[in-house]
């Protein structure tokens, strides 16, 4: 009896404390991040050089997609100095700028053959990557993900860790 509560106990102390950040896509996680592919800027290009990154893969039609613009919109303001904050999209650029709201307060993207959804393997969007200026991946996932969330501490903490 001791030797079933006990494996019981183990087993529940293990699924309970070992809960893996689902990915819906290939990690790149503190790897060297794919080269940043786009077919068009849309609202002009970013000086990339010397800053973190987040690439958004999104599309107008994805409601989580859509209710994080907003979040992101505040990333950019708060981490102005330090991160650029791309929304890259699959679609064609009058579907993306055919949507008005919410509104993208950041730099926004198209690549219709979906180079870097392909290369990322992505089946799954949104889908956030964070890139330090060295170009290692420091986060990837669903921002929204319970219990894996992205947010201003955790964007806050990767560039405290890993600026020069």
């Amino acid at each position: 009896m001791f030797k079933l509560i006990t494996f019981a106990l183990v087993l529940f102390t293990s699924i309970s404390f070992s809960q893996e950040k689902k990915l819906w896509a290939k990690s790149y996680l503190n790897k060297k991040a794919p080269e940043i592919v786009v077919e068009k800027w849309l609202n002009g290009e970013p000086n990339l050089e010397a800053k973190f990154i987040i690439i958004d893969f999104w599309a107008t039609w994805c409601r989580p997609c859509r209710a994080f613009i907003p979040e992101l919109n505040s990333y950019k303001e708060k981490f102005a100095d330090n991160l650029i904050i791309i929304g890259l999209s699959n679609e064609t650029e009058e579907v993306v700028n055919s949507m008005q709201t919410p509104e993208i307060n950041y730099y926004k993207a198209i690549d219709t053959k979906g180079t870097m959804y392909k290369e990322l393997e992505i089946k799954g969007i949104p889908h956030i990557i964070i890139i330090d200026p060295e170009g290692i991946v420091r986060w990837e996932g669903f921002p929204a993900l319970s219990g894996f969330e992205l947010t201003e501490k955790v964007i806050s903490d990767i560039i405290k860790e890993y600026s020069k």
